[in-house]
């Protein structure tokens, strides 16, 4: 299984209708760098982002997640675990809980 198949799964695995429910699309791959083990990036189409997410597995197995506008970052998660995946891609749809 890839890293870009594992996240699916494991978003899945927390609420299979998540990445529907955000107008997920255009899934692509991340390769390995020297600060990530690879990644996955979509185009969403949530109530309050619109724009495009990177989910990326970093080597000390947490994930950093960037959420962005026109190749921008405007809101980053840093050292998320896999069961946190949903509650931080709710951003999407519900905007910061911070």
């Amino acid at each position: 299984m890839t890293i870009p198949q594992i996240i699916i799964s494991q978003i899945q695995s927390i609420d299979n209708w998540a990445l529907s429910a955000y107008g997920s699309n255009n899934f692509y791959s991340i390769d390995e760098s020297s600060e990530y083990q690879g990644g996955l990036g979509f185009s969403v189409n949530g109530l309050h982002h619109k724009g495009e997410v990177k989910i990326l597995l970093k080597w000390i197995d947490v994930y950093e997640i960037h959420f962005l506008n026109n190749s921008e970052i405007i809101k980053q998660y840093d050292d998320v675990y896999c069961d946190m995946l949903v509650e931080i891609l709710d951003y999407i749809e519900f905007g910061t809980k911070d």
